[in-house]
């Protein structure tokens, strides 16, 4: 017989954890973000726009956030699975879904189970990308 054993899930206060260290790494490039944080169900944890982000990067935080969640891969790792000649070619039409396959977006692990993700939006991709990669180590 195997045990499971339980992992706790991601909290209102690694979200808030999650999108401070994500916008203070964006502020120290002088970068304006959006950020946002789902749990492992895909729900809305955290969100925040700074005052001059652009309107759309909102909505790529988001979809960043969810296709890293659901595909359990950072999104720059996915953006050539993606191409015309990529296994993933027609996934992005094939599916209604929010997918967003641009690097910003990356899945959060504790004990190496998925319980969530972050993505940002606003910089170039390199950089939110960077901008998540620094939350998510800030967390663990």
């Amino acid at each position: 017989m195997s045990t499971t054993i339980p992992v706790t899930p991601l909290t209102t206060q690694d979200a808030e954890t999650l999108v401070t260290a994500a916008r203070r790494a964006a502020d120290a490039a002088g970068v304006t973000v959006s950020v946002t944080v789902l749990d492992a169900g895909g729900h809305l944890l955290a969100f925040r726009r700074d005052d001059r982000a652009v309107l759309i990067s909102g909505e790529t935080s988001t979809r960043k956030a969810y296709t890293a969640l659901q595909l359990d891969a950072p999104t720059t790792d996915l953006v050539d699975l993606v191409k015309p000649e990529g296994p993933f070619h027609s996934l992005p039409t094939a599916l209604d879904k929010p997918l967003l396959f641009i690097a910003g977006g990356v899945p959060v692990h504790r004990d190496g189970r998925l319980i969530g993700a972050i993505g940002v939006g606003g910089g170039a991709p390199g950089q939110d990308h960077g901008f998540a990669i620094a939350a998510v180590e800030k967390l663990s």
